[in-house]
């Protein structure tokens, strides 16, 4: 197993490089990425505009010659213009299924936020069963399958906020930032130059994706892990279990997904750094992306500007490895 982790360390590290073909910077969302791979699990990507949220995303895609759609959220748009309907067709005498964009291996949902709840809720039993129900009938969709969203944190105007059970379903939650000086003027540099995306070498396939998801799952976890990561997450439904002064600014703390989340997160961890075991540091280093959306704030918190990832630092800083 250990000789599997490093081939697989030495693919990962190879669709790294690829990706930063065509972005510059941007580690965290890279990683972000690879570990909801890994993890078989799905992304919401959150950044103002401009920052390369769909042009990674796009490249990803071609990285892993899977079949992508990408669909653009908008107020009019409606559930059957995702999972798809059914149509009567009048030569067979019948009605038949047409199929929507969700049926493929990597979805773009961009601007999530920018479709009402009930367009949102058509990705849920998708992005949790792996099936799409049309009609009567019960569709399972292909393997690997990820939604990858991405929304903008800045605009409330003409917006839905997520509803938490969708908010649940989503693996990790990526903060984009800002490059730096000198990122930026690499970023012009890139794209002044070009009218497309780079072209990118095919690392990786339905099969090889498949292979390292099941990897993942043989990533060992000490039993003192598994309960310090239930701990982080049992910390931010009871804080003051835990000496921890938050009880005002947490409305509700994080499901038994968190749990699971941090857990299998950790795993893709361990793999991208060629382990074939979970150390501590790595729960620790997912624990932001696994708890910030799951984690609601009060309205006190709001006013005081106490953001959910100065709590999670607070926690990581309480909570101590047993």
């Amino acid at each position: 197993m250990a000789g599997e982790s490093k081939r697989f360390e030495e693919l990962l590290r190879r669709v790294e490089r690829e990706l930063h073909r065509g972005i510059v910077g941007q580690d965290d969302l890279i990683r972000g990425l690879l570990i909801g791979l890994l993890a078989d699990g799905h992304l919401l990507i959150e950044g103002v505009p401009g920052l390369a949220k769909t042009r990674a995303v796009s490249l990803l895609s071609r990285i892993c010659d899977l079949h992508f759609k990408r669909i653009q959220f908008t107020p009019d748009l409606l559930p059957a213009d995702i999972i798809g309907t059914r149509i009567y067709n009048q030569h067979s005498g019948s009605f038949e299924v047409v199929r929507g964009p969700i049926f493929a291996n990597f979805v773009l949902a961009d601007e999530i936020n920018r479709a009402p709840a009930k367009v949102q809720s058509a990705l849920l039993e998708t992005m949790q069963e792996k099936q799409v129900t049309i009609g009567k009938k019960t569709h399972r969709v292909q393997l690997p399958f990820h939604v990858f969203a991405t929304q903008n944190p800045i605009e409330q105007e003409g917006t839905y906020p997520l509803p938490e059970a969708q908010l649940d379903r989503f693996l990790m939650k990526v903060v984009v930032g800002y490059p730096d000086p000198t990122e930026e003027q690499e970023i012009v540099r890139m794209v002044i130059g070009e009218t497309e995306l780079p072209e990118v070498e095919s690392l990786l396939d339905h099969e090889s994706i498949l292979a390292m998801q099941n990897e993942v799952r043989g990533i060992f976890v000490e039993d003192r892990l598994i309960r310090y990561a239930t701990e982080l997450v049992q910390a931010t439904r009871r804080p003051a279990d835990f000496k921890l002064e938050l009880g005002h600014y947490i409305e509700y703390g994080a499901s038994p997904r968190a749990s699971i989340a941090l857990v299998q997160t950790a795993r893709a961890t361990a793999l991208l750094e060629g382990r074939d075991a979970v150390i501590p540091d790595d729960l620790k280093a997912v624990a932001h992306g696994v708890l910030r959306h799951r984690v609601l704030p009060t309205y006190f918190a709001a006013a005081e500007r106490v953001e959910t990832d100065v709590m999670i630092d607070e926690i990581l800083a309480t909570v101590s490895v047993p």
